[in-house]
């Protein structure tokens, strides 16, 4: 998986749009593999977001967890300190 897609089900708050469609984005971009779309394919391109972005918000509002949500914040922290250990820098608080 692209490692600029974030998992957004379950937080609180929950995804806001533009999360959504900057994970769609991100994921169209891994498929086609190309960062900006040639004028020629940039309409394919921006529908086929636009099309993830919709299946996502679909999906999201569809998945149910007996789980509570996550906190922002708190997921954030642990991610540094992961990556603190994997890169062997300094956690920033």
């Amino acid at each position: 998986m692209c490692r600029n897609i974030r998992t957004l089900h379950n937080f609180e708050p929950p995804a806001t749009p533009d999360e959504v469609h900057a994970a769609a984005l991100q994921y169209v971009r891994k498929v086609s593999g190309s960062a900006k779309p040639s004028a020629a394919n940039s309409p394919a391109f921006e529908r086929a977001v636009q099309q993830v972005a919709a299946a996502t918000a679909e999906l999201l509002g569809a998945l149910v967890t007996s789980a509570p949500p996550k906190n922002r914040e708190e997921e954030a922290a642990k991610a540094r300190a992961r990556s603190a250990v994997r890169y062997g820098r300094p956690v920033a608080s």
